[in-house]
């Protein structure tokens, strides 16, 4: 009981409470926002799992806080290796939701969990790594090769399991962010661009289903869905459903096309569109200037620490919050394809709130201890 509340007191003293703070009010909303799109189905299940969800991420975030992010670092080789056994149990115990192999539903666990969710912290956290060892030399061939190689291999493994392409897109965007922050040679952004084009056929062909591809070229071909009842029928009601808000919304619990259930995924994917026909754009506002919020800090924290791989392990992680935020309000307002990815810490989804929380507790720990050649309660490791 003593280590644990001295621990308390670490984290209180030297944790980050204000990114705590921005993540809870975020979450809060989130739940507000939940009660209402979910209010149709008469049932506060989605409630019960959001707030426990909740509560769990926070005891989360305070023990990942007080974790010495440079000791789990040393062992990226197992952390690649819990990337690869996590995504493989897909195999066994997958279940099917639209169309994607995505969540895990194991015995004996009430909830399913979407494995790719979690492997983006310890990816974020390996790429760091690799890219710290290699940075003296950070254009040579063999540093490009190891974080390219796994980048490749992570979305590889997503595609062919699960076929979830919104995730395997922000694992990729998480990759260029930090190749480019951490100064890898501007010839090897081009070189990658050249491969693209090439594999691009067979990646279009072999690797992406039929309802993508519609998903995509809805967007160039007016003859795809013309009637607007199959491919186009989410992104139409959703632009409706945003539209219809217009300044302040018809009110919460109010809105005509929310309260009917209009789409499926109203709670999750397409929360913002219920946002927006029900607070309007002040609501939608409010909404991203509380994500913008994470985010800025997030990125405030890395640029504070002195250390290389600490603050690539920031912005990495803020990396991943923003092609979330700008894909799915993208995705609400009729601009991006439906590629199915929440909205960080507003979307239902329990899998996607431990995430956050774990992922922001990385933060809050390199902002306890910035330097982690500085001294401090916890062992570091001897080089």
């Amino acid at each position: 009981m003593r280590k644990l509340w001295n621990g308390l007191k670490e984290f209180y003293r030297h944790g980050d409470l204000l990114l705590l703070l921005f993540c809870v009010i975020a979450s809060l909303f989130g739940l507000l926002i939940i009660a209402s799109t979910t209010r149709f189905s008469g049932s506060s299940r989605f409630l019960v799992v959001q707030g426990a969800a909740l509560i769990l991420g926070v005891m989360l975030y305070i023990a990942v806080s007080l974790l010495d992010i440079e000791i789990v670092a040393e062992h990226w080789l197992l952390l690649w290796l819990f990337n690869t056994l996590f995504m493989l149990l897909l195999l066994r115990w997958g279940i099917e939701v639209n169309g994607n192999r995505a969540w895990l539903h194991l015995p004996m666990v009430p909830v399913n969990i979407q494995p790719a969710e979690l492997c983006k912290i310890t990816f974020v956290i390996i790429l760091a790594k690799l890219f710290s060892k290699h940075r003296d030399r950070i254009s040579s061939i063999p540093a490009v090769a190891s974080v390219a190689g796994i980048t490749l291999y992570m979305v590889g493994l997503i595609l062919v399991i699960s076929k979830d392409a919104g995730s395997a897109m922000v694992f990729l965007f998480i990759f260029l962010v930090l190749a480019y922050v951490s100064g890898v040679r501007s010839w090897w952004f081009l070189l990658a661009a050249v491969l693209v084009f090439i594999a691009f056929p067979v990646f279009w062909d072999k690797l992406m289903q039929p309802y993508q591809k519609e998903r995509i070229m809805m967007f160039f071909d007016s003859t795809i869905d013309p009637t607007g009842e199959g491919v186009r029928w989410d992104t139409n009601r959703s632009v409706a459903m945003v539209s219809g808000g217009g300044i302040s919304g018809q009110g919460l619990f109010r809105g005509a096309m929310t309260q009917s259930h209009a789409i499926d995924s109203q709670y999750s994917d397409f929360i913002f569109s219920a946002i927006g026909e029900e607070l309007g754009i002040l609501g939608c506002g409010f909404t991203v200037l509380l994500l913008v919020a994470v985010i800025v800090r997030c990125i405030h924290v890395g640029l504070k620490t002195p250390n290389f791989m600490y603050r690539t392990i920031c912005f990495g992680i803020s990396a991943m919050l923003v092609f979330q935020v700008l894909t799915n309000v993208g995705m609400c307002i009729g601009v991006f394809p439906v590629i199915g990815l929440t909205l960080p810490f507003i979307s239902y989804g329990g899998s996607s709130i431990i995430t956050m929380f774990l992922a922001m507790g990385v933060v809050s720990g390199i902002h306890m201890r910035p330097d982690p050649e500085a001294k401090s309660p916890y062992i570091q490791p001897r080089y």
